[in-house]
């Protein structure tokens, strides 16, 4: 499943052409994703302007004009296709109009990641058509993603929104922060992170790369990195630094790209390429000074990949 880079990195894709464009058709190919699709869809949404185009944990949140919010989740295999409209007078013949070129100034994107998108319509399940021209498709083989809709003013109440914990990006994550969050848990420090209640957005592979970076074993009890008066130890503020710099470090990279994730643009994203940790079983640790070996251990049903023993 997508995680809050990934989907941080597709709302940058989608928010350049949707927001302050009007929504001149729906087309809805099926009732229902995961959920039914919201009743009235095409119609509550046709006319009306995307305000703006923000994220919530691992959801998007578009802002309509009349006060709605359209909150979308990708699933396991959701994504968004751009096709814009080609430039008055060019060439169209042959040309592939779908998705922009978002290869950064210093030609630093490797070619090698660009991916061409599957453009089976079988899978093509909802089509925004814009008033500037684009259209913006959502294709999604396994349907687990969802559309649904609410009121702006009731949004923080809905069953989607309701107990969210702090997001990780910018400058609330800090080592106070998680040490309030973490004070007298003994669950492990990998499970506390992975609670959506506490941290929002965060999933196993940057919960792996973060406690790398910041020298914590995943079975470590969170509580441990508080003292005894909630006060932050040193662990805390290098966790919350190592959590904010992977975080930051994989939405510049345009996310992981594992299995089914790909940016809105058609481009994969390169930060598997940086993975210290992450499906490296039996593989040397890569911190210089360290003579460990990766091992994998599951918590929470889950693969969770460690140093024994940089990580402490």
């Amino acid at each position: 499943m997508p995680e809050l880079p990934e989907v941080e990195t597709v709302r940058r894709g989608l928010a350049p052409v949707m927001e302050g464009a009007e929504v001149t058709g729906l087309d809805c190919r099926r009732p229902d994703l995961r959920f039914p699709l919201p009743e009235r869809f095409a119609e509550r949404v046709t006319g009306r302007r995307i305000v703006s185009l923000a994220r919530r944990a691992k959801y998007l949140l578009a802002d309509l004009d009349d006060g709605a919010v359209l909150i979308m989740h990708l699933g396991m295999s959701g994504s968004f296709r751009i096709a814009l409209p080609a430039a008055p007078g060019a060439d169209t013949t042959g040309a592939d109009t779908t998705g922009a070129d978002t290869t950064g100034a210093d030609g630093e994107t490797p070619g090698a990641f660009q991916y061409e998108r599957s453009k089976n319509a079988a899978h093509d399940h909802v089509v925004f058509t814009l008033s500037n021209g684009a259209t913006v498709t959502y294709n999604d083989p396994r349907r687990f993603g969802f559309m649904v809709m609410t009121e702006r003013a009731g949004l923080a109440d809905h069953p989607m929104m309701r107990g969210i914990g702090l997001e990780p990006l910018g400058n609330a994550l800090t080592g106070a922060a998680i040490a309030a969050l973490f004070q007298d848990r003994r669950t492990s420090l990998k499970a506390a992170l992975m609670d959506q209640r506490l941290i929002a957005g965060l999933g196993n592979i940057y919960v792996c790369e973060a406690l790398w970076r910041a020298r914590l074993s995943p079975m470590r009890a969170a509580g441990t990195i508080v003292t005894k008066t909630g006060r932050p130890r040193a662990e805390a503020e290098r966790l919350a630094d190592a959590i904010r710099d992977v975080l930051g470090e994989a939405i510049e990279a345009g996310g992981s790209s594992l299995r089914d994730y790909v940016n809105a643009d058609g481009e994969l994203g390169y930060f598997q390429h940086r993975f210290a940790v992450y499906d490296r079983e039996g593989e040397p640790c890569l911190r210089l000074e360290c003579a460990g070996v990766i091992e994998r251990a599951v918590q929470s049903n889950r693969s969770t990949f460690f140093c024994p023993v940089c990580q402490r």
